[in-house]
């Protein structure tokens, strides 16, 4: 396929939108059209032995994409801490690889800030992290700690995920390391890149997170948390992984019920698919896909 473009920038696509919109199926087919490879953009996927709740493209299936290589996939321990920057640095290599070889790159992925790390390739704090004020941290609830962000560098608690205490705390760990606010990132990149943005109405959507969560459970996705636990990974990290992670270590400690399980988990995911949408929409950049457009020409 001819691609016809002013820039001599390298040519990246970036596939976005919210959890459960279709991305990986939609990358795997523009992968087809236009000679690509695939990158995960995604904060779990990168964990060995996080597949049922992060919706890992696995081996098998990979196979029957016509051995359409991805990466980004089962590349760090859960039991240790991978940063963004570790994987800004990964990702680099890895699109350097692929157009090296004559190929295009394929971003995909949800996880918002990962993903303009990698794009457009920011300058990230070079602060290690701090175990001790982590766990002093920790102790804190999410509103508290978006407080304490909001009073220390309002900027950055105006950008961040303020439901993700991950990002809430690593963002303190930099203010409170430094002295200095988060560093403003400039939104200009070292490629030429396409976004595509997906995103189904709101109705199809959360039926479609729903039908995708009942399904994820009947294959084994609290069997699968159980058995991280079994393997060294303590519920508290667990936990912070967030969302299907997350309740479901609450509900193998006994702390919810089958039903709230359900009931909780499919609300946190409604309510991080919103999030997810409210970050995408500050780019002007992205061409939202309809129904309609997905099957005819690509951008």
């Amino acid at each position: 396929m001819t691609i016809f473009r002013k820039s001599k920038k390298p040519l990246v696509y970036a596939v976005v939108g919210p959890t459960a919109s279709g991305k990986s199926e939609y990358a795997v087919t523009l992968a087809k059209k236009i000679n690509g490879e695939i990158l995960s953009v995604d904060s779990r996927q990168i964990y060995r032995g996080m597949d049922i709740g992060t919706g890992k493209v696995n081996l098998t299936k990979r196979q029957t994409y016509k051995n359409i290589p991805h990466y980004g996939i089962d590349i760090a321990s859960p039991k240790r801490q991978y940063s963004v920057a570790q994987f800004q640095a990964y990702s680099n290599k890895v699109i350097a690889d692929i157009l090296r070889r004559g190929k295009t790159p394929i971003l995909c992925g949800g996880t918002m800030h990962w993903m303009d790390a990698v794009v457009y390739n920011q300058q990230l704090p070079q602060v290690k992290p701090d175990a001790k004020l982590r766990r002093q941290l920790e102790k804190k609830s999410i509103a508290e700690l978006f407080v304490m962000l909001r009073k220390l560098d309002p900027k950055r608690a105006n950008s961040i995920d303020n439901k993700n205490p991950r990002r809430l705390i690593r963002a303190l760990e930099i203010v409170m390391s430094t002295g200095k606010p988060v560093p403003h990132q400039q939104q200009t990149s070292p490629y030429d890149v396409r976004w595509i943005g997906l995103k189904p109405a709101d109705e199809t959507l959360h039926k479609k997170i729903a039908v995708r969560l009942k399904q994820r459970i009947k294959e084994g996705m609290i069997d699968e948390v159980k058995h991280l636990h079994q393997n060294g990974i303590s519920w508290k990290r667990l936990e912070s992984f967030g969302l299907e992670y997350k309740y479901c270590a609450l509900f193998l400690q006994g702390k919810l019920n089958k039903e709230q399980l359900f009931d909780e988990l499919l609300s946190a995911i409604k309510k991080y698919s919103k999030r997810q949408m409210t970050w995408w929409k500050r780019n002007p950049n992205i061409v939202w896909m309809t129904k309609s457009r997905r099957t005819g020409k690509i951008l």
